[in-house]
């Protein structure tokens, strides 16, 4: 009954708009409180939630995408991509997605990547005919391969919470994460060749030449970051603190970083630091009462009353995501469910790298879907879009992640091979 309560607590709370860390974090304490539990444990569970070394890689990869933003990176790989596939009919839709790819190694979140480049990309999208819900829809979309591909800050944080290596979850999300981006080339050409309006550019060699010479340090950036974790030779908190030094170093030899962005680049990390911390510590009191009350325990024994197979584990973990992920912001769902679910996939002898990748790409679909999807609203921002249109405009694209979710629960090797080949 006290369990109802407190769920019906941070439902209500959440309907009405409050944040979700306190939608959490109030009813928690009320909770322990009610239950002559020691509010100064529950506090002492939340500063240790937060006080953790895995968890300072998060900051430093907040910080690496927003200097990597203010130093102009995002449009430098725009004009590059552009350059390269100006021939190619519906270029501004590859260019996209290709843009994405490329600071997604970077940046680590869809909010930053959407923002960064939805306000150059969509408007230009628009003049060339492509059309507003086109436009938005794969702007949106494409933005969603940053928090797979590494550094993932989900990846980050699901690694702290799971014990499980950081390297190891980097680099079980990167088949994936190149899956999303072939999924969307697929159905950019499937909607630009049924657009007669959309024509091709003009080739140049020049323009080409000279935005490579913008673009050939930056991409060095997830050499240092993927190579350094992968060869043993930066822990990933290590590799993100190097990485931001390069970036600096980039943006100071360059002249594209002011003092002015810098200033800017810090508070924003600050305060989306902040953000984040403060979900993972109230979330991880919610699991700590969960916990307590034997959830965990209750739910294997629900789970192996419906199936003892791994593969409907999966599939209901997938389902699980998929519906919290539309309501509560993906890093509370990941704090609160991940404690509760490596004991069940232990039970299943499911690899908790498997069931991390799974769930990070299945919790990304609900930033592109209502009543929260962050993204959304973000997109709808930079281009001055309803949302509804922008929503509109993702559907076809949702199309190929929910694909990549059921390859990966069907076939898990899938995304298992490349951590087992690197031995990881």
């Amino acid at each position: 009954m006290m369990l109802a309560l407190l769920g019906i607590a941070i439902a209500v709370l959440l309907i009405i708009r409050v944040p979700v860390a306190f939608a959490f974090l109030g009813p928690s304490i009320l909770y322990m409180w009610i239950g002559g539990q020691s509010v100064g444990n529950a506090l002492r569970e939340v500063f240790n939630a937060a006080d953790s070394f895995p968890m300072l890689a998060v900051p430093l990869f907040v910080l690496l995408g927003s200097l990597a933003n203010r130093a102009g990176i995002a449009d430098r790989l725009f004009r590059f991509a552009l350059a390269v596939l100006a021939r190619v009919r519906g270029s501004l839709g590859y260019v996209s997605i290709g843009t994405s790819v490329g600071f997604s190694w970077m940046s680590g979140s869809a909010v930053a990547d959407a923002a960064a480049l939805g306000k150059v990309q969509i408007p230009q999208m628009i003049r060339e005919g492509y059309g507003r819900r086109f436009a938005t829809g794969v702007s949106a979309s494409s933005s969603l391969i940053a928090p797979v591909m590494p550094p993932s800050i989900p990846a980050v944080i699901y690694s702290g919470l799971a014990a499980v290596s950081t390297g190891a979850l980097f680099a079980a999300s990167v088949i994936p994460a190149i899956a999303m981006a072939i999924g969307l080339v697929i159905v950019v050409a499937v909607l630009v060749a049924r657009n007669p309006r959309i024509q091709r550019g003009t080739f140049d060699g020049r323009e080409v030449l000279a935005s490579l010479k913008g673009v050939i340090l930056p991409l060095i950036t997830p050499v240092i970051i993927l190579g350094g974790i992968l060869g043993g030779v930066f822990t990933p908190t290590e590799a993100a603190a190097v990485a931001v030094v390069y970036i600096l170093i980039i943006g100071v030899v360059q002249r594209s970083l002011t003092w002015r962005g810098l200033m800017e680049a810090l508070k924003e990390t600050a305060l989306t630091t902040a953000a984040i911390m403060l979900i993972v510590a109230s979330a991880s009191l919610l699991g700590y009462i969960l916990a307590r009350e034997r959830l965990p325990q209750l739910m294997t024994e629900a789970m192996f009353a419906i199936s003892d197979d791994p593969t409907v584990f999966l599939l209901l973990v997938v389902v699980l995501c998929l519906v919290l992920g539309t309501v509560i912001d993906a890093t509370a769902v990941l704090v609160l469910i991940v404690p509760i679910l490596i004991p069940i996939a232990n039970t299943y002898g499911v690899d908790p790298i498997t069931l991390g990748v799974i769930a990070i790409v299945s919790l990304m679909i609900g930033l592109l879907t209502p009543p929260v999807g962050t993204v959304l609203f973000v997109t709808a921002s930079v281009s001055r879009t309803r949302i509804g249109e922008v929503f509109r405009g993702t559907l076809p694209f949702l199309i190929p992640y929910i694909v990549i979710v059921l390859l990966a629960v069907l076939f898990p090797g899938i995304v298992a091979w490349l951590p087992g080949v690197l031995g990881l």
